[in-house]
């Protein structure tokens, strides 16, 4: 029993000293696209990294990046995702209170 409890601790160390050594996720390159409303120019996000929040009012996303987008229903990427859409692709995305991550 002990030695198993020592294999077991061994490993789960191993895990937790090597996890930092493991390579990053890659940032989608490209942009993603929001439109709001007629009158408002697009707003684009250039290689996007992190949550971003989708400005107030807006109506469409697209995907211009070479990975996928991922809609959130909070401003702090928290909640289960709502839709991931794929690159070269969009969707409607809530007018309020959205974010996504790239």
């Amino acid at each position: 029993m002990k030695r198993r409890f020592g294999v077991v601790l061994g490993g789960l160390a191993s895990v937790i000293l090597l996890a930092p050594l493991a390579p990053p996720a890659q940032a989608a390159t490209g942009q993603v696209a929001v439109f709001s409303v007629e009158f408002l120019p697009l707003e684009t996000y250039e290689n996007p990294r992190g949550c971003k929040v989708l400005p107030a009012g807006a109506h469409v996303l697209a995907n211009l990046t070479d990975g996928d987008v991922t809609i959130f229903s909070d401003q702090l990427c928290l909640t289960p995702a709502m839709v991931t859409v794929p690159a070269g692709y969009g969707t409607h995305v809530p007018s309020l209170g959205a974010a996504f991550r790239a």
